[in-house]
């Protein structure tokens, strides 16, 4: 049983682990890429409803996973297969769920509870099979209704990497002398980031979410990058101080999806909770710089209340100017920033397309030509 905190329930088959599991039900309208769904870290304490119907069809491998770990607190498919069929497949998705744990259902009507979503607005469910679904749907509902709500929920330290670790261009086809180091800050981490950035020849040190600025610096980096990550980015007082100091230096900054909010709160800008949020890897995106339209891959609950019309002084005047840089072309809701005065700036969506499309690609070379820039600036003074 998926049962719902309006009292709405659907019956299905289990799927997965057999037991309770809670979260807040959100939905995801990729076709493809429900791996990189499940182990992606900005999915803590959600279930997940996938709209696509056929969901495991080519299994699951070690190669596809975006984390060391299934992050989705319980999953919702129409069909699941019986038996997958894909030359990389090394077992089936519904082992995968069993391993991790994680509580699913199968053969209920998504349709349904996406629409049911879109019109109430994401909300506080729990999934229920073997005996404890034998309990009485009131007493289900109560304990549903029980949970702490992911407003006000402050997750990244939980997702976040515990030690700092490497990632060198070598292992990832660069040839030659890196060309910069970057600290990026875990707050939900998905592997193929610092993957994209070793790519293009960076060197990425990725640091736990509680990290101070003087153990960025340590690293000498010449530029500092915030993840994506899950919660609310009111609760990240921590991260933004920590950006405002980043600010404060001028050191080049990039932020994607979680560190988009931290950006912009720290800004002086503030953030709020979207109805149902964006989530899947066809969002349509306008990039105001270059006029053109990019499809995204999103994950997000939360977005950055700033002025659309722009550019404007920043809330926090230190920082000088700033304008939303993307915006959504569903709905209008920021989803970029950028600095005028500052080398910084941030990105609503998932530009290391796994899964999606690989349309927002330019913004590493963005942030390469960025850390560039100030490399050469900075020459010319020494040498002034």
């Amino acid at each position: 049983m998926l049962v719902l905190e309006d009292g709405k329930v659907f019956n299905g088959r289990p799927y997965g682990a057999q037991g309770a599991t809670f979260g807040e039900l959100v939905f995801t309208t990729g076709m493809t890429g429900y791996q990189e769904t499940l182990t992606d870290p900005s999915f803590a304490r959600q279930i997940v409803v996938q709209t696509a119907p056929h969901i495991g069809n080519t299994g699951v491998n070690h190669e596809d996973e975006e984390s060391r770990r299934i992050w989705v607190s319980g999953y919702v498919v129409r069909d699941a297969a019986r038996r997958p069929s894909n030359w990389r497949s090394e077992r089936t998705l519904d082992e995968n769920l069993v391993a991790d744990g994680i509580v699913g259902i199968s053969e209920v009507d998504t349709r349904a509870i996406t629409r049911h979503v879109r019109d109430k607005g994401a909300m506080r469910a729990g999934i229920f099979s073997g005996t404890e679904a034998a309990r009485p749907v009131a007493e289900l509902v109560e304990a549903v209704r029980a949970q702490e709500p992911m407003a006000g929920a402050r997750l990244a330290e939980e997702v976040s990497a515990t030690e700092s670790y490497w990632v060198e261009p070598a292992d990832f086809g660069w040839e030659g002398e890196p060309r910069f180091t970057v600290a990026a800050l875990d707050l939900g981490i998905k592997g193929m980031t610092p993957q994209r950035f070793a790519e293009r020849g960076v060197r990425v040190r990725v640091m736990p979410a509680d990290s101070t600025l003087e153990q960025i610096l340590a690293v000498n980096p010449d530029g500092v990058f915030l993840s994506n990550g899950p919660g609310d980015p009111s609760t990240a007082d921590v991260q933004v101080e920590l950006t405002r100091e980043v600010l404060d230096r001028k050191l080049p900054f990039f932020g994607i999806c979680f560190g988009n909010q931290i950006l912009g709160r720290a800004l002086g800008f503030g953030t709020y909770k979207l109805p149902f949020g964006h989530r899947g890897i066809n969002q349509p995106v306008l990039d105001r710089t270059t006029g053109k339209v990019e499809i995204t891959a999103q994950n997000h609950g939360f977005a950055v209340d700033a002025p659309l019309d722009g550019p404007v002084t920043a809330p926090q005047e230190r920082f000088g100017r700033v304008e939303v840089s993307h915006v959504c072309l569903n709905d209008n809701v920021v989803e970029g920033l950028r600095c005028l005065d500052l080398p910084a700036f941030s990105v609503q969506y998932h530009p290391e397309a796994a899964a999606g499309p690989h349309d927002a690609a330019y913004l590493f070379d963005r942030f390469v030509d960025s850390m560039a820039n100030n490399t050469a600036a900075a020459q010319t003074t020494q040498e002034g």
